[in-house]
């Protein structure tokens, strides 16, 4: 008898560039908000400045994108937790609605066969 395995399978979410681009739109979207402090709001403003201003600490682009990834993660850290979430849940909508609209188009050739494998000898 073949054991199933039930094993969920995490839906693809667009990888690293879509992950990057929606942290950047949540954001912008967290520096219009009026419930972010002032003063939280001048760090991404303030690594984004270092970047374009500040001469480099190192050769390459390692401590830029050091000093732009640590203004980005203190940033959504230090903003309050629902506002996050609230914007982070409207994103996700957008989202869906995005690939909503691809996914009825592509859905027809994107079949998916459930199937078991056997040796047959």
């Amino acid at each position: 008898m073949v054991e199933k395995n039930n094993r969920t399978v995490t839906p693809y979410r667009g990888g690293v560039f879509f992950d990057l681009m929606n942290r950047v739109r949540l954001i912008l979207r967290l520096i219009r908000d009026r419930r972010v402090s002032f003063l939280i709001k001048l760090l991404p403003i303030g690594s984004f400045i270092y970047l374009i201003v500040y001469p480099d600490l190192a050769p390459g682009p390692v401590d830029d994108a050091a000093i732009i990834w640590l203004g980005m993660y203190a940033f959504v850290e230090l903003c309050p937790p629902e506002v996050v979430q609230e914007h982070m849940a409207a994103l996700d909508r957008q989202v869906g609605k995005q690939k909503g609209s691809r996914a009825t188009a592509s859905s027809e050739v994107d079949d998916v066969i459930d199937a078991e494998f056997r040796e047959v000898k």
